[in-house]
């Protein structure tokens, strides 16, 4: 890339594209063409074929996508798989017929069996069964990956494919409802915390910036109690109980979103898919990259970090009724870490990072 190269990032206002945002803008990168989500819908086949025509981008990061944590994953399971196969299909396909010069596709690690040898490997794609309370997601990324790999095949595109550990970072999806684990204990603990010190302006505050279906700030005492109870936050005699999903022994890995963001820059300059496979093989497969720490925690010394960092003296209670999800999720990023990348941010300086960003 040219840093007049024009550059459309899909999905910039999110947490993964306006990480990438940042990182060109700081490497030198000035020529950019965004669409907010009411500016351009990417399920709509026409649009986007309009945009590509009067735009024309060079480069394009395709990381607008449907995301959410397992609930929402299992709760709307035909929104998930429609929507992002939708978006994955018009801003790729748009791409080829208008001569995009290397397109990045961001996939998810979900992509891996649920039972997947640890740590995750790219060739380990489609070897077992998916976990199924993100099935439908997991099975869109897929056909995400095989779709570059498909179009670079036959009519000889450049588009290349990553595949992110578990972000969390500024900008972030704190929606109690549909939000990741890491956002949500941020979120929760921040409530519990203003709960148990008896800060209802805090609470008010909180609610006012992101109500909770609908209960914000301006609602009764009562009200905002009982919706901050519905999800895990309660008042129990002289202490603040906060409910975690699941046993706490699940295993799962981190990595700041800017680490992410650089990993993606680098790669799209330095990487074209032609140097994803050996050009002797008669099949070409897993062309994807891990981008990820090789490091992970447990979802109870997750809990009990973001609790020392923000400070909540109340108690934690895993509820084990809840789904686990897959019991360990570690990508193996020895690839990108060959080819001279690795992340900066360690997890504890990462969570203190975000929390500052959250309450400012």
């Amino acid at each position: 890339m040219e840093k007049n190269s024009k550059i459309y990032i899909a999905g910039h206002r999110g947490l993964v594209g306006s990480a990438i945002l940042k990182n060109l803008k700081a490497k030198g990168y000035s020529n950019f063409v965004t669409r907010t989500h009411k500016e351009l819908d990417l399920t709509d086949t026409t649009a986007v074929a309009t945009f590509f025509k009067t735009e024309k981008p060079e480069y394009v990061f395709l990381a607008a996508a449907k995301v959410g944590g397992i609930v929402a994953n299992n709760v709307y399971r035909a929104d998930f798989i429609y929507e992002n196969l939708s978006i994955q299909n018009n801003v790729i396909h748009q791409s080829y017929l208008h001569g995009v010069k290397k397109l990045m596709f961001l996939g998810s690690t979900c992509i891996y069996p649920k039972n997947c040898p640890q740590p995750m490997k790219e060739d380990y794609l489609l070897t077992d069964t998916l976990e199924y309370t993100n099935e439908p997601y997991a099975i869109a990324k897929i056909a995400g990956i095989k779709m570059c790999e498909s179009y670079n095949l036959q009519y000889s595109t450049n588009f290349i494919s990553v595949m992110p550990t578990n972000l969390y970072g500024p900008n972030d999806n704190f929606d109690l409802e549909k939000s990741h684990v890491l956002p949500a204990l941020i979120r929760k603990m921040h409530l519990g915390k203003a709960l148990f010190n008896n800060d209802f302006n805090a609470i008010k505050d909180d609610l006012n910036k992101m109500p909770i279906e609908g209960i914000s700030g301006e609602a009764s005492e009562t009200d905002i109690l009982n919706i901050l109870n519905k999800y895990g936050i309660k008042q129990n005699n002289e202490t603040v109980q906060l409910e975690v999903w699941g046993s706490g022994n699940p295993m799962r890995e981190f990595l700041w979103s800017e680490d992410m963001a650089d990993a993606c820059v680098f790669l799209m300059e330095n990487r074209n898919f032609s140097d994803c496979f050996d050009a002797t093989s008669k099949e070409v497969r897993n062309t994807h990259i891990n981008i990820g720490t090789g490091k992970d925690i447990s979802i109870k010394a997750l809990a009990e970090l973001i609790k020392s960092i923000i400070g909540f003296e109340g108690e934690l209670y895993f509820n084990t009724e809840k789904p686990d999800g897959t019991m360990k999720k570690l990508t193996d990023p020895s690839k990108l870490h060959n080819l001279g990348w690795k992340h900066k941010i360690e997890l504890e300086d990462g969570i203190k990072t975000v929390y500052d960003w959250f309450v400012n």
